[in-house]
């Protein structure tokens, strides 16, 4: 009998059709939609007559650029009002569920649908958003499309897809102090570089992997796309069942037990294997954070930026051209550098685990008086239970800002922007030019390395903070 991996086990079930010399008829399980990708889609849905084929199987939420303040009130944005008003007039026009502004479950799309349980082992999930891939912490295959993708499904239900190569990542070993799932793919991506697993499809393995919550396996997957993966998936056991037991969209009772003997098979085979493999040592792993403009260049917060040596021509370009936008010269340390923004959120760290984390760290102190302090629950409900477990106070009273759910300062398509040459410490995805808002400078780290930012003022490592 076959070996074969878990990425194949869920892709060969849900293709449709094979199409002789060209991609698969691929099923959807669960579409996610938002409020910036999708109205296009519907208008050539209307267009040429065609209704959705199951609207039970998408689910909507706005949350690109939606304010994060005053989210009661009518949005002052035109564009961003007008998106979010079409997406509630498609929504109801074809019977798809919402999750809208205000509402109990409203949030960023990769946030709420693990905490619904609508994301499941075994499902196929796309969404017109590359960071689909978070759902992959579950056992799932989810990736970002385009906006005539999302036409396709909405109309059909499937998706033309060329089965991508495997990849298999371990690391193995217990994580240090201060160490976190944020500095995991921080570490792995500055190892095989932002392009260096493009064309695949990547499983998570290995014992500092399995010893994650499911919350640090979602920023893991999250942030596959990074490295130019089609998408990231990590294997369901007994930490992802319990994570989804009792949530709203699971099973119940006997559908329970069913679901869970079958998520039990999803796993990859002793033998199977992949087109490519990495192994790291978890022991090697410390504080990152990145210093340029791609996620791919990172280092550890207590080393120095390489230096050209060894670069040639456009390679060596564009590396100072990134180096000249940050402000940053080759060889010099990133430590105690002052920084003027710190972002904790979006759909890599905005989940209650990471708030938790950055109140238990901040609590005592206060902010330092260079930094401005942002932090964006991803959801109602981690913004409830952050209110309920007393963090917002903590919060608060070190001098952070919490504002409403939202992508907010992860990306400048809201009016949580990062202004002109200035430095934010980000505990988001991208750090590209102008990513959180033009001539924005953005290095990305741990919710605990941002949390030691913001009481200290400059680029730091939080183990030099729990030392004192």
């Amino acid at each position: 009998m076959e070996k074969t991996t878990l990425f194949d086990k869920i892709w060969d079930s849900h293709v449709v059709r094979h199409v002789p010399a060209g991609p698969d008829v691929f099923f959807i399980d669960k579409h996610f939609i938002h409020e910036v990708t999708s109205p296009v889609a519907f208008l050539n849905l209307e267009k040429r007559g065609i209704s959705v084929k199951y609207p039970y199987r998408t689910i909507a939420t706005p949350d690109h650029n939606v304010p994060t303040v005053d989210q009661d009130q009518t949005i002052k944005d035109k564009l961003s009002r007008m998106q979010v008003e079409k997406l509630r007039e498609n929504c109801k026009k074809y019977g798809i569920e919402l999750h809208d502004l205000g509402s109990a479950h409203h949030g960023i799309v990769h946030v709420i649908g693990p905490e619904l349980g609508v994301t499941q082992p075994g499902m196929t999930i796309v969404c017109g958003d590359s960071h689909t891939s978070t759902h992959g912490a579950f056992g799932a295959i989810a990736f970002g499309i385009g906006t005539s993708e999302v036409e396709m499904v909405l109309a059909t239900q499937c998706i033309m897809q060329s089965k991508p190569k495997k990849m298999r990542i371990s690391v193995e070993g217990e994580l240090g102090k201060g160490v976190t799932s944020k500095d995991i793919i921080l570490y792995i991506i500055s190892k095989i570089s932002a392009a260096g697993a493009t064309g695949y499809f990547v499983e998570y393995a290995g014992s500092a992997i399995r010893n994650l919550s499911m919350e640090a396996r979602m920023t893991i997957c999250n942030m596959s796309i990074e490295m130019g993966a089609r998408g990231g998936l990590i294997a369901p056991d007994e930490t992802t069942f319990n994570y989804l037991k009792g949530r709203q969209y699971t099973p119940k009772g006997e559908d329970w037990e069913k679901a869970v003997a079958y998520w039990k098979t999803l796993k990859t085979d002793e033998g199977a294997t992949f087109d490519k493999e990495y192994q790291f040592d978890a022991a090697d792993i410390e504080p990152m954070i990145t210093y340029g403009t791609n996620p791919g260049m990172g280092i550890k917060v207590k080393d120095r930026i390489p230096t050209t040596e060894g670069m040639e021509g456009s390679n060596k370009t564009t590396y100072l051209k990134s180096l000249d936008y940050m402000g940053f010269q080759p060889g010099e340390p990133v430590k105690g550098k002052l920084v003027d923004y710190v972002f904790v959120g979006s759909c890599t760290n905005g989940r209650i685990e990471d708030i938790r984390a950055v109140a238990e760290f901040v609590k005592g102190k206060k902010k330092a008086d260079n930094i401005t302090a942002w932090i964006v629950p991803g959801s109602r409900e981690v913004e409830k239970m952050a209110h309920e477990e007393g963090l917002v106070k903590i919060l608060e009273e070190a001098g952070f800002e919490l504002r409403q759910p939202g992508c907010s300062a992860c990306l400048a398509m809201n009016d949580d922007k990062i202004p002109a040459g200035k430095y934010a410490v980000s505990t988001s995805n991208r750090n590209f030019e102008g990513r959180q808002g033009p001539g924005a400078r953005t290095m990305l780290a741990s919710p605990l390395t941002v949390a030691a930012v913001a009481v200290t003022g400059r680029i730091t490592d939080p183990r030099e903070v729990f030392e004192n």
